[in-house]
Parts: C-alpha cells; sequence; structure tokens
C-alpha cells in the first residue's frame, strides 16, 4: 500500500471518528433542548397597558441563541402564529402578538444556537381577559378554501367604536388576534384615524389623529415611539410614507379660503420630513384644480374631499383620490399630469389651465376610443367601460396599473341607478392621454358588496389575488358592517370571505392581508 493511500485511510478515520459538534457553533441537532425555565412574573400581559391580546415575554439562558415563538391557534397549524426574531444574545425580551381574547393561550419558546440548533425550549400559557366594549358584534367566516387563500392576518381599521377607534388583527377562522385599545391613553384617548393604520417599513405600525392632528409611530404593544405636528394644519384621512421615509400628509389648512372668501377643507396635501419634523412641501389643490366644480357635491366648503394618495416613484409624482372630482395625479411643483374622472362640467384652475386638456380618454377593449360623449361624460356605461365614482384606495400593481375601490354612489350622476361597488384595475397611457379597463369584480354581486363611502382593495402579488373590502353599512346575516373577499384575479372567483357586523354599522375603513409579525 503506499503512501497516497496510506494518507487517506487515516483522513478517512480521523473524520468518522469526530462528531457534529465539532464543526458546529452551536449543539447539535441529535441533542434534545434543555428545558428553558421563565418565571411567571416574567410573562407580562400588555405592558403598555394598550395592546391586550399582546405580552412581553422576559428570559435569559447562560448560552447565547435566537427566539423562535409559535402562539398556537385554535383551529390547526394554519391558525398558528410563528415568528423567529434576530435578537441573538443571552437575554431576551420578546414581545408576543397573536393571543385569544378570554383564552389560556399556548405559547412554544426555543431558544436557537448561532448554527441553527434548538437549545432551549418552554411551553407557557398565557391567560388573556374579555375584549372592549363597542367591539365588533358579529364576525364570521362565510366560505373559505384555505389552501388557495394568501397566508397571513387581517388588519383591521375598525369603526366599529367611535371613540377612540380600535384597530385590530383578525384572522381567517374569524378570530381577533391583536388589538389597540387606547381609551386610557393620556393622549390617544379621543383617537380618529379615519383611514386607518398601516405598517412601516420599519415593522412598527403608523397613523395619524383628526383631534390631535398629529402622526404617530407605535411598536407592535402600542408603545408611542414617535410622533409628529402639523403646525397650522389639520390632519384628514391618509398619512402615507414614502421611499424615503418621509410623509404625505391630507390635511386641511386652517386659513384656506376660495377666492371669494368662503371657507375650504380637506385640500392640501403636505410633505413632512420625518427627520426634522417639519413641513417642507405643500400642495394647495385650489391653484392645481377647480376649485367651484361641484358636479358630484352641493358642498362648496369640502368640494375635493382627498380621501386616499400615494407616491409613484415612477416618475415622482403623487396620486389622490378626490372623492367627488376624481383621481388625478400631480407633480411636486403641483401641475396636473392627468385627470381620471367624467368628462363633465370641467373649468379652470387659478393659473387659467382648462382642466379639460388632462382628461383621460375612455377606451374599449381592444383599445379604440369610446367616441360615445355620453359615455365619456359618465352619463351611461360602456359594455367595457365606466367611470369610478365617490371611489377609495387608489393602488398602483406590479404590472403598472392603478387598482381601486369604486363605491358607485351618484353612479352616472344617477342616485337612482342600481346599487353596486366594484374593484376596478385601470391602465392609463399618460403620453396618448387615455385609459383602459382592464378588470373588475363585485359589479355581478350587486346591493351585497355596496359600500356608499369608505372600502379599500389590496393587490396580493404572491396568489395574483385581490382583496375586495367594502366597509359601510353592508348587509350582512347577523347585521351591517363590512366584508372582506378574497378574489382570484384570474378566475374572478371568492376563495374567502368574512362579514363583520357592528352596532353603528361601521365595518371598517380598511382591511388589509399582512403577516403578523414584520
Amino acid at each position: 500500500m503506499n503512501n497516497r493511500v496510506l494518507l487517506l485511510v487515516a483522513v478517512i478515520a480521523v473524520l468518522n471518528s469526530c462528531k457534529k459538534d465539532d464543526f458546529s457553533s452551536g449543539p447539535s441537532s441529535s441533542t434534545s433542548p434543555v428545558e428553558l425555565s421563565i418565571p411567571a412574573d416574567s410573562i407580562i400581559l400588555n405592558p403598555t397597558g394598550y395592546a391586550p391580546l399582546s405580552a412581553l415575554v422576559n428570559y435569559s439562558f447562560t448560552t447565547a441563541g435566537k427566539t423562535k415563538i409559535i402562539v398556537f391557534g385554535k383551529h390547526g397549524d394554519n391558525s398558528n402564529i410563528e415568528h423567529q426574531f434576530e435578537d441573538y444574545g443571552a437575554f431576551h425580551s420578546v414581545p408576543i402578538i397573536g393571543l385569544y381574547p378570554d383564552f389560556k393561550n399556548t405559547v412554544e419558546i426555543v431558544l436557537f444556537s448561532d448554527g441553527g440548533d434548538s437549545i432551549a425550549k418552554a411551553m407557557i400559557n398565557i391567560q388573556t381577559g374579555s375584549l372592549p366594549d363597542s367591539m365588533p358584534a358579529s364576525i364570521t367566516v362565510d366560505s373559505a378554501n384555505y389552501d388557495a387563500i394568501e397566508p397571513g392576518i387581517n388588519l383591521v381599521s375598525s369603526f366599529s367604536s367611535s371613540i377612540p377607534t380600535r384597530p385590530y388583527m383578525l384572522d381567517n377562522y374569524g378570530d381577533i388576534r391583536w388589538l389597540l385599545d387606547y381609551s386610557s391613553h393620556p393622549e390617544l384617548n379621543s383617537l380618529f384615524y379615519d383611514c386607518g393604520i398601516a405598517r412601516l417599513r420599519n415593522g412598527n405600525f403608523y397613523f395619524a389623529d383628526n383631534i390631535s392632528s398629529k402622526i404617530y409611530e407605535v411598536d407592535l404593544l402600542g408603545k408611542v415611539v414617535n410622533s409628529w405636528g402639523l403646525s397650522g394644519y389639520r390632519f384628514h384621512h391618509e398619512v402615507r410614507e414614502m421611499p424615503d421615509g418621509n410623509f404625505l400628509v391630507c390635511a386641511t389648512n386652517l386659513q384656506s379660503t376660495h377666492t371669494d372668501g368662503t371657507p375650504t377643507i380637506e385640500d392640501y396635501i403636505l410633505e413632512i420630513d420625518r427627520q426634522a419634523g417639519s413641513i417642507i412641501n405643500t400642495w394647495d389643490l385650489k391653484e392645481s384644480l377647480d376649485e367651484y366644480r361641484t358636479v358630484l357635491t352641493g358642498n362648496d366648503t369640502d368640494w375635493i374631499h382627498v380621501n386616499a394618495l400615494y407616491y409613484d416613484s415612477t416618475d415622482n409624482t403623487i396620486v389622490i383620490s378626490g372623492r367627488t372630482q376624481g383621481v388625478i395625479k400631480l407633480t411636486f411643483d403641483n401641475k396636473v399630469k392627468w385627470i381620471l374622472a367624467p368628462h363633465t362640467r370641467w373649468g379652470k384652475n387659478r393659473r387659467g389651465e382648462d382642466l379639460n386638456q388632462f382628461l383621460l380618454t375612455p377606451l374599449d377593449a381592444n383599445g379604440n376610443i369610446i367616441t360615445d360623449t355620453s359615455v365619456q361624460a359618465g352619463y351611461i356605461n360602456h359594455p367595457d367601460f365606466e367611470w369610478c365614482w365617490f371611489q377609495h384606495s387608489p393602488l398602483p400593481i406590479p404590472n403598472g396599473d392603478i387598482i381601486l375601490f369604486d363605491n358607485g354612489t351618484s353612479r352616472n350622476f344617477n342616485p337612482n341607478q342600481t346599487l353596486y361597488s366594484r374593484a376596478v384595475e385601470y391602465k392609463i397611457d399618460p403620453v396618448n392621454m387615455s385609459i383602459q379597463q382592464m378588470w373588475e369584480y363585485g359589479k355581478e354581486r350587486g346591493i351585497e358588496t355596496f359600500s356608499a363611502v369608505i372600502s379599500c382593495v389590496q393587490f396580493l402579488p404572491d396568489k395574483n389575488h385581490v382583496l375586495f373590502c367594502p366597509g359601510f353599512q353592508v348587509a350582512n346575516a347577523n347585521g351591517k358592517g363590512g366584508k372582506i373577499v378574497e378574489v382570484d384575479y384570474n378566475t374572478r372567483q371568492a376563495v374567502f370571505q368574512s362579514s363583520i357586523s357592528t352596532g353603528n354599522l361601521l365595518g371598517f375603513h380598511r382591511a388589509k392581508r399582512m403577516s403578523a409579525y414584520p
């Protein structure tokens, strides 16, 4: 046997004699994790006083690691809430969300080594109390194909309580699993968040309050992390985070008037520098639009009623939804790019610009211009195209189109029209100034999903689904409120529907599917 063969045999023998631990930064996966001791006083239910279905668990261990938690659901693995934290160290302070109300919740806590092996674990119980008053009177899951739906939980910006408004997370089995209740908060006890709350890119939540006119950043447990004031302005409806971290805000200028001196409201957009807290840009919509166009409202003061906005990074513009005007794209110097609205009674803005030049021309399914002026003006519908009416929640989707909730109020300027709301997708060509309807859902359901105001849509790209959420006085089996409907984009079939009924008949302003933890 030559020397090379002898060396190879020796190396193999050494390798066979080695244990896995010699090549791992943590214990072997074949080693059972030790019992993790977590004293009862280290489990703090509702530590801030504002998140009654949440807890904070503090523990330490002799070996550094990262925590994974599992909140066990009532309906098997699909109802579990799991999260892996990046909290590497010996001491851990872990926020637990996803607890059921009035229930002895079981939570597993596992400590993993840097190499991915479980080194310690504990099973704990957390008993919660009942939900506060003014929560939904009834929540039902009417239908669900759990193999088809988008995973996650539904963040509901509820209107079921008047003051303070209380957002909650609703799982896909109809159970509330998280809640913010600021009724005992010194500043937010009268919270009215209008469109509701959303998640920042850093994982915290944010919203603005109509009462205090401040923007708030809060963590999973409801602790206020930061706030920003709007000096000289009053917040309404929506605040949105921009890619650079700044905020876009719908606002009322407290000194705003028409040219004839009468006051106006809800016709300003602000950009807030998130670091400095200062207003760095303003859009006075009376400068760019026709402040005396009241074709859909007799209210000169609330002439546009902006109810949503977003930033379009493709061309550095903003898109706003004026409930009684239409959807409008504006540059950062407040110039109109296009107007998505019926071609009826558009005049000039304060600069003297004729706004008719910015109106989008509707196309049929084949891409041909719809020449019927009654369709263009919005008095009748085309088989391939309808305008939106009292719309909410416009959003860009991955293919570049816009999807929005078409409420349908005063459709075709006719209050006696058949009532229905839609999720509708439009393709806009800004070069040729045209608009084409690409997809819709809801018209076929008529009154059963009609919502005269509020409501929202969301595109779910992982499943290619649409969340269609009528939220105002929607008729349900157990009363009135709202519905959360998940629709397969390709088949236009509902794969999930939940009905939320409330004592005041207001279900929610918005509902959004997301992961429970960021």
